[in-house]
């Protein structure tokens, strides 16, 4: 029987005069200051968690729906971005919440929740929803260094591996320096496209309407939907988040976690805002660009191509520094969640260097076969989309069982919004998978 939520793990206490001297120590020192109530404020302190599930959904995979949305729609489908974004910001307040009350992460309770076939099924979903994901973040990198330093495709993934692999290796250092160098590679993809903004000619009152009018253009633009809210509301992310929040510090009773969870909440909304924010300037560029005389743009290569001409060598340059900062930063955070799943579900780790080989090898056969990247990267969006009930149920069956989350329960409103946020996803999903079987659907 699992522990009750609101009886605290003992834990040493820490002050700033007796805390170690790496950034991880006095963080979780202040962070300790501030729960007692012996130190006022400290809102940064508590930044990091949703940051670095935030660049779940700035990863290449976005890059590549958001490319076509808005080439082959012009600023129509901004309003799926946005819906997307809101679902997000629930369900990952939900993961944070269900990992600071309960101690444990996502797939460490349906091991212990859940019936033993069931545990087996999702994990091996949420296993494929990894690799679809490492895909997409492995691709994307390789993709950007190869068209900004000339170098084969295959060079730039093994570029791409390694700087990866050296990243991950400061996880050894504690939760904080991850956090700093996640938060400066979503900074610096931010500044990319907000230099965009300004190159780019932006229709903005087209731009404001396309996000705020729900429309259908035509039955590919569904597809293209599927894939933004896949590549969106990522389901590594949803296992992630919950997880994060175990390594930064125990809560020791019912008022300390509801401080960790205010704090929570207010970070999820200004990460996911930040990372929103740069979805929709992804389309607003895309659209702006291509949309008129170069519709057929589908391609993060021909975007790259086509940039240069239109907008300078300067707006295709800070493309592909964007791109490349967004694929060496997913790897890392998708690779963490990986490894954090599969602890989860079946109770052992494995070296992060085998890890990242496993997940590579997608990427080298889709590369060595030949087929197109551009195209593997928004069918694996697909993919996500597909995978991402699983963990969505999952968490709001969890998040509104007192016997787990005590007062924490979910209200009524945000189990309604909840399951609306699933039913969303599900009825998508249903609708592509009718068409891709070729039923006719009415509408």
């Amino acid at each position: 029987m699992p522990a009750s939520p609101l009886s605290p793990v003992p834990q040493a206490p820490l002050s700033l005069a007796t805390a170690g001297g790496s950034v991880t120590d006095r963080t979780s020192a202040a962070i300790a200051e501030v729960l007692s109530g012996r130190r006022k404020g400290g809102t940064l302190l508590f930044m990091g968690p949703a940051v670095i599930a935030s660049i779940a959904y700035m990863d290449p995979g976005n890059f590549a729906t958001n490319i076509q949305a808005g080439a082959h729609y012009g600023y129509a489908l901004l309003w799926v971005v946005v819906a997307a974004n809101l679902v997000a910001m629930l369900f990952q307040s939900l993961s944070a919440k269900l990992g600071i009350v309960t101690g444990r992460n996502l797939a460490e309770l349906c091991r212990s929740q859940l019936p033993r076939p069931l545990v087996w099924v999702m994990w091996v979903v949420s296993e494929v929803a990894a690799m679809a994901t490492d895909l997409a973040e492995f691709l994307g990198g390789a993709i950007g260094l190869s068209l900004l330093f000339g170098l084969p495709l295959l060079a730039g993934m093994g570029v791409t591996a390694i700087v990866t692999y050296g990243l991950l290796m400061f996880e050894r250092h504690g939760f904080r320096p991850m956090e700093l160098i996640i938060g400066g590679l979503v900074g610096l993809i931010g500044l990319c496209y907000l230099a965009e903004l300004f190159i780019a000619p932006v229709d903005w009152g087209a731009a404001a309407l396309g996000a705020v009018t729900p429309q259908m253009p035509d039955g590919a633009a569904l597809m293209i939907a599927v894939g933004i809210i896949g590549a969106t509301v990522m389901p590594h992310a949803l296992y992630l988040h919950s997880g994060l929040t175990q390594s930064r510090t125990t809560p020791e009773n019912a008022a300390q976690r509801r401080l960790l969870v205010r704090f929570s909440n207010r970070e999820v909304v200004l990460a996911l805002s930040v990372a929103g924010l740069v979805n929709m300037a992804m389309v607003i560029m895309a659209a702006s660009a291509f949309h008129l005389g170069y519709s057929n743009v589908s391609e993060i290569e021909t975007a790259y191509h086509t940039l240069t001409p239109l907008l300078g060598a300067g707006a295709a340059g800070i493309f592909l520094v964007s791109l490349i900062a967004s694929g060496v930063s997913s790897s890392v955070v998708g690779t963490m969640a990986g490894q954090m799943i599969m602890q989860g579900f079946v109770g052992f780790r494995i070296p992060i260097f085998v890890r990242r080989l496993v997940t590579m090898v997608p990427a080298f056969v889709v590369v060595a076969i030949g087929v197109n990247t551009t195209y593997a990267l928004v069918l694996s969006q697909v993919v996500l989309s597909i995978a991402l009930p699983v963990p969505m149920i999952a968490l709001v069956l969890f998040t509104c069982r007192r016997d787990l989350m005590g007062e924490f329960a979910n209200s009524m409103l945000t189990n309604v919004l909840a399951i609306g946020g699933s039913v969303l996803v599900l009825g998508l999903n249903a609708v592509l998978l009718l068409q891709t079987f070729g039923v006719e659907i009415a509408g």
